[in-house]
């Protein structure tokens, strides 16, 4: 899932690790943990594959990095409860925000770097908080604003996650908020994941791959809908 939709996968892995009867500011350090293996693989592979361009990501890369280091204080201070209900309200703005982006342009947009380095720390703040690494927000943002062609957004949005997951870890260990043991296992198996779902990215159309993406927002949405309010 991460390969092939450029995020983290915390979306997919704190559900999961909710169902698991993991508590929810153990699976957010779990899934970070998870998203720093998987985003440097993944991004070295979209790098040689020639779908990642790294210097028009770097600004908002830093910025994430920085946000992100406020993470294990926002952690420990805020009640699960609430973290559960930000997650939700972090994949319905990604899923509104997919839905209703216009068609890209030939032409990709420029910005000034210091507005993307303020974008990159607010996403890096909200999503490694709830863990995820931000590219469910990012993805959209770059098309929908940047006019970034969709293959491009999503391996800029698994670099972006590359330091704000790094960031999010460094801070959240020190909070006391990571099972190291339990998040190794499943980052190592990630490894194997990401480096299919990267393969079956490049061979899939965009518009498929949009179309996978929302269905994919949708049900992590439903999911947790039910849980939140059940």
């Amino acid at each position: 899932m991460a390969g092939f939709f450029g995020i983290g996968g915390g979306t997919v892995l704190i559900p999961a690790l909710l169902m698991l009867g993991y508590e929810m500011k153990a699976s957010i350090g779990i899934s970070v943990f998870q998203m720093a293996f998987v985003s440097l693989y993944g991004s070295y592979l979209n790098f040689k594959q020639g779908s990642l361009v790294i210097s028009t990501i770097l600004p908002i890369a830093f910025g994430g990095f920085v946000g992100a280091l406020l993470s294990g204080t926002i952690v420990s201070l805020v009640p699960s409860m609430y973290l559960e209900y930000s997650f939700l309200g972090f994949v319905s703005i990604a899923l509104i925000r997919m839905l209703y982006t216009p068609k890209t342009s030939s032409e990709q947009s420029s910005a000034n770097p210091f507005v993307l380095f303020i974008i990159g720390m607010l996403l890096g703040v909200l999503s490694i908080s709830i863990g995820v690494g931000g590219s469910l927000l990012l993805v959209p943002i770059l098309v929908g604003f940047f006019n970034f062609e969709l293959k491009k957004a999503i391996s800029a949005g698994l670099f972006f996650v590359v330091f704000s997951s790094i960031s999010g870890l460094i801070s959240l260990s020190i909070a006391g908020h990571v099972i190291h043991l339990d998040a190794f296992v499943i980052a190592s198996a990630s490894l194997v994941g990401v480096y299919i779902g990267i393969k079956l990215s490049n061979k899939t159309s965009s518009s498929l791959q949009k179309k996978l993406l929302l269905a994919f927002y949708i049900s992590v949405l439903s999911y947790l809908i039910f849980r939140t309010f059940s």
